[in-house]
C-alpha cells in the first residue's frame, strides 16, 4: 500500500465484513482523527464527552446522524443524512469512472443493481459515453 493510504476492515449490515481503502483527503482526515483518538483496536469512531475525553465505545447511528446534522448546519447546509453521504460516495466514484462492480464492493452492496439505483449521472453519463466512442468518417456521399 502507498504511503498515506489506509486499509480498513468495515462491518456492514448483518455483521458482514469487507475491506475498504482510503486515500487523499479521506486518509489525511483519518490520520488527523487517529492522532487524537489513538491507534488501538476497537470501534473507529467513538463517543466524545464534554471536556474532550473519548470513550472506548462506538458511536450509535443516532449519534452519527446528530454529529452530521450539527456539522452541516455549521456549514450552512440544510438537510443532510448519513445516507446522503453514501449516495454522494457512489455517485462520485461512478463519475470518476470507477466500474459499478468495484463501487458495489466498496460500499458493501450485495448486488450491482443496488449500486445502479444510486447512479444520478443520467443523461450526462450517456453523453460522455457517446463522446468516448470514436467512429471515423472520411466524408463523401453516404448513399449512391
Amino acid at each position: 500500500m502507498g504511503e498515506g493510504t489506509f486499509r480498513l476492515r468495515v462491518r456492514g449490515k448483518r455483521n458482514k465484513h469487507r475491506m475498504i481503502f482510503l486515500d487523499n483527503g479521506a486518509a489525511q482526515a483519518l490520520e488527523a482523527y487517529l492522532s487524537i483518538r489513538g491507534d488501538w483496536d476497537g470501534p473507529l469512531f467513538v463517543r466524545a464527552y464534554k471536556g474532550g475525553r473519548l470513550s472506548t465505545t462506538g458511536m450509535t447511528p443516532q449519534t452519527v446522524r446528530l454529529v452530521l446534522q450539527r456539522r452541516a448546519a455549521a456549514a450552512g447546509v440544510a438537510h443532510v443524512s448519513p445516507h446522503d453521504l453514501r449516495r454522494s460516495c457512489v455517485s462520485d466514484m461512478l463519475d470518476a469512472g470507477v466500474d459499478a462492480v468495484t463501487v458495489a464492493n466498496h460500499v458493501g452492496h450485495a448486488s450491482v443493481e443496488t449500486t445502479r439505483r444510486y447512479d444520478r449521472r443520467g443523461e450526462r453519463a450517456l453523453q460522455q459515453a457517446a463522446r468516448s466512442l470514436h467512429v471515423p468518417f472520411f466524408g463523401g456521399p453516404l448513399v449512391k
